[in-house]
């Protein structure tokens, strides 16, 4: 959208919190909330897809090795690892650095790498909410 003094006026977009999660992985089928390690998790089936950390400020997702190097890579301030997660399919997302579009693909992703194959395929025909 153009301003009177010819500049471009930005469209903000409201930061994506830990209920922003919540949301888009609620409409995943089979999602279920729940906890991890004392913390808001979503499960389905009983696996873990995405976690808040214990920092409050992060998302666990489960990604690939080679995505997560590519991810941490191309864009540090958003995605990072601990040591904890050196050796597991694991990365951590900084919730205020992430757009939610980014947000739902990182969660489509992590579900998808979770949940058993007879699941997996309702997601064809799948539309967010």
């Amino acid at each position: 959208m153009k301003r009177k003094s010819g500049r471009t006026k930005k469209t903000r977009t409201k930061p994506v919190t830990f209920e922003t999660v919540r949301q888009i992985a609620q409409t995943l089928p089979g999602a279920e909330e729940s906890t991890s390690y004392r913390t808001p998790a979503f499960k389905v089936k009983g696996k873990l897809f995405a976690r808040q950390h214990q920092d409050g400020e992060s998302l666990v997702v489960r990604v690939d090795f080679e995505e997560r190097e590519e991810m941490m890579s191309a864009a540090p301030d958003k995605f990072y690892i601990t040591d904890h997660y050196l050796k597991y399919p694991w990365m951590l997302v900084r919730l205020s650095k992430v757009r939610p579009a980014e947000l739902r693909d990182l969660l489509i992703g992590s579900w998808r790498r979770a949940a058993p194959k007879d699941l997996a395929g309702a997601l064809r025909n799948f539309r967010s909410r």
